[in-house]
């Protein structure tokens, strides 16, 4: 089996990939730890004079905008990596098995859980890989520290994640966010931190012949949103019903449901947004968390529907600003969402940025407010 790097540089000889620094210094960087962990194995040089438990590099994590090569690169490592002992899972599903295990724990042990927990998700691993490192409820961010800590530091294991965010911004504004400052600081001393924002947006690429807006609500509608939240997320469409939900920070006080997200991209009915009492500060959360998000059940709205209408205003403006992707399922094209009523003649400038969000333009644009 060929390297990673090796494997990387053909991609982009044969032209399935476009030359880009940062993938490339990023590439460079797995490669040396592959050869680090190879070199260690059983059986390897290094491993029979030194055994498992010899110093080697605690791991790497990859950040970067959507679509610019991070779950490639983890592909092509996980792939490539000649070990026994290599485990690669999304980050959600970990983190609902550590909870799982520490439920299991308390019942048969008093006292702290994740020294345990840890020795059990570590025995048989050297290498743990993790796609679309987040945190969005104060349970993980309580817990993060302490069992990485016992992961890198007792068990010995390399840590190799990705993130669309650099690690001072994970659970930003979070609940309880001094507990979670102790695991950013173990991610910049233990692992090496590579940015990735090249020029390309591969994921983009990926979306391209798929439009946004999708009319009249419908099956035909939902099936169009679903593609697109599958091929943003690389998840297997026959997997539907295991999606994870998770909640993310409003504030400092309170947190939001979300029942569908993964990496980076958020659904939300229409109802529960805007039917429901809701706000500027809600809908400022979802803009930071999501660089893409899919709205389903929008109606077409009548003129007793003014408080409706006027959530959703705020809340179109809070994505547009942070240039947010958007899909969405509609009763209507964006000028007839609500022709009539209190405020009808604002809402034409949402439906002018509605129209503007399905541009290329706009979908080409990198997520975040624009300073």
């Amino acid at each position: 089996m060929s390297g990673l790097l090796a494997r990387y540089e053909q991609l982009i000889a044969s032209g399935e990939l476009r030359p880009d620094p940062d993938q490339r210094r990023c590439a460079a960087q797995l490669d040396s730890l592959q050869k680090e962990l190879e070199a260690q194995r059983p059986g390897g040089l290094l491993g029979q004079l030194f055994g498992r438990k010899q110093a080697r590099s605690k791991g790497i994590y990859m950040w970067g905008g959507v679509g610019r090569g991070k779950s490639m690169l983890m592909d092509l490592f996980h792939e490539t990596l000649a070990i026994e002992g290599k485990r690669r899972v999304h980050f959600h599903a970990f983190m609902q098995e550590v909870h799982a295990e520490m439920r299991e724990a308390r019942k048969t042990a008093s006292g702290d859980p994740i020294p345990q927990v840890a020795e059990k998700l570590g025995s048989d691993v050297r290498c743990l890989a993790f796609d679309e490192m987040v945190v969005n409820n104060s349970a993980d961010a309580m817990i993060m520290s302490r069992l990485f800590t016992q992961l890198i530091a007792a068990q010995d294991v390399t840590i190799v994640t990705t993130s669309n965010r650099p690690p001072q911004d994970l659970y930003k504004n979070g609940l309880n966010r001094e507990h979670f400052v102790p695991f950013i600081e173990l991610i910049e001393t233990e692992l090496s931190v590579v940015s990735l924002n090249g020029p390309t947006d591969y994921r983009l690429d990926r979306i391209g012949d798929l439009a946004t807006w999708h009319t009249p609500l419908g099956d035909a509608a939902t099936d169009k949103v679903r593609e697109a939240f599958f091929r943003l997320t690389d998840f297997a469409p026959e997997d539907a019903e295991h999606v994870p939900t998770g909640e993310i920070a409003v504030g400092t006080k309170r947190t939001l449901h979300v029942p569908k997200c993964l990496k980076g991209v958020g659904v939300f009915s229409f109802k529960k947004l805007c039917a429901e009492a809701r706000g500027a500060p809600d809908y400022l959360a979802i803009a930071q968390n999501f660089h893409t998000v899919i709205i389903v059940g929008i109606p077409q709205m009548r003129p007793d529907k003014r408080n409706e209408a006027a959530r959703f205003v705020t809340l179109i403006d809070a994505l547009y600003e942070h240039r947010v992707k958007l899909f969405a399922t509609a009763d209507a094209l964006p000028d007839d969402l609500y022709p009539s009523g209190d405020g009808s003649f604002e809402f034409a400038r949402t439906a002018s940025r509605l129209n503007e969000m399905q541009s290329d333009e706009y979908m080409a644009l990198g997520h975040g407010a624009e300073h």
